[in-house]
C-alpha cells in the first residue's frame, strides 16, 4: 500500500510540474513584451526630445513602440530613416 501512496504522490508532482510550467511559460513572454514595449517609449521618448530641437517628431503608436523595443537602436534608426524618406 506504501508504494502507491509513494507513486501517486510522485505522480502528484509531476502533474504539478506540468500546470506550472503550462502558466509560466506564457508569463514570461509576457514579461519579454512588456519589456519590450518599456525599452521602445523611452527611446522614443528620447528621439523626441532630441528631434524636438530640430523640428522631428516619431509617433509613438503600437507599431513603432513594438519596432523600437524588438530592434532597440536599429529600429530606431530604421524608423528615422522611413520618417524622412515619406
Amino acid at each position: 500500500m506504501e508504494w502507491k501512496l509513494i507513486l501517486l504522490g510522485l505522480l502528484g508532482l509531476a502533474g504539478l510540474y506540468l500546470v506550472g510550467s503550462f502558466f509560466v511559460t506564457p508569463l514570461k513572454y509576457l514579461y519579454r513584451l512588456g519589456a519590450c514595449v518599456v525599452v521602445g517609449v523611452v527611446l522614443l521618448a528620447l528621439v523626441n526630445l532630441g528631434g524636438s530641437f530640430f523640428g522631428f517628431h516619431l509617433a509613438i503608436n503600437p507599431v513603432t513602440v513594438l519596432t523600437a523595443g524588438a530592434l532597440q537602436v536599429p529600429g530606431v534608426i530604421l524608423l528615422i530613416v522611413l520618417t524622412l524618406m515619406v
